[in-house]
């Protein structure tokens, strides 16, 4: 049986970005980043960002990111607002396997008498994210992951939403290889380097965990700085982010 996903590219489906890119030779995020801010702006899209699908209020929006170029004022304004679970956005996508297109009301909630919905689309409004485009994809794993992309342009048509899902899938799979390549070239943490990220990830503060664990602040530090060397993340947030999506911690 032919694969229909090799007949589309074989026919010059694939947009230029993806059809000139040698996708099996991608292997870092930085690079599926790259291949992402090229479909925003094949598409028309200035925003897009891929996390893991908001089951429940565990987790803060920014952990949840895996790859996004939402500027940090805006990811730190949405993440203290504590909504991403309760968004139209993981509302509305965790009920289709179909694209999911809104205005700047999908980053609010779903619940329209909720106090902070106003505040939401103001956010995503003062940010250009007018509009948005969402696919729930999951992992080979069965684990679900949100692709978005948002801008100021009006609803694609059918014909380019269905490119777009398409091109999603192809970056998707890309970010999935980057997850075993990490895992297979990471360096082991240590039991204390995984307590650090377990209780950073919980929410406590340097000095808390300090006391938890029976050490000082100081010794904290230095397991967060070789934690975050071995998993190649460029701070702790990013490698507390890495640690959950890798199931270490």
């Amino acid at each position: 049986m032919k694969d229909p996903d090799n007949m589309l590219l074989q026919q010059g489906w694939s947009p230029e970005f993806l059809s000139t890119a040698n996708l099996e030779a991608v292997q870092t995020e930085y690079e599926v980043l790259h291949l992402m801010r090229q479909c925003a702006n094949h598409f028309g899209f200035s925003h897009f960002l891929v996390s893991r699908f908001p089951a429940n209020e565990q987790q803060r929006f920014a952990e949840r990111l895996l790859v996004s170029n939402w500027p940090a004022d805006l990811v730190r304004k949405y993440d203290a607002m504590n909504l991403f679970h309760l968004s139209r956005l993981a509302i509305e996508t965790g009920m289709t396997k179909l694209p999911v297109q809104g205005d700047s009301s999908l980053l609010a909630p779903s619940d329209w008498e909720n106090g902070h919905v106003g505040e939401a689309i103001a956010l995503a409004e003062s940010h250009g994210l007018a509009a948005s485009t969402a696919f729930l994809l999951h992992s080979t794993t069965s684990d679900p992951y949100l692709m978005v992309f948002s801008g100021m342009q009006a609803p694609l048509a059918r014909r380019e939403l269905t490119d777009l899902h398409f091109a999603a899938l192809q970056l998707f799979e890309c970010l999935e290889k980057t997850f075993v390549a990490a895992t297979a070239s990471r360096e082991k943490l240590s039991s204390r380097e995984v307590e650090c990220l377990r209780w950073a990830a919980a929410g406590k503060s340097s000095d808390e965990i300090a006391i938890i664990l029976g050490i000082s602040a100081y010794t904290v530090s230095s397991y967060f700085k070789s934690a975050t060397r071995k998993l190649k993340a460029v701070n702790r947030m990013q490698a507390i982010a890495i640690a959950l999506r890798l199931r270490l911690i």
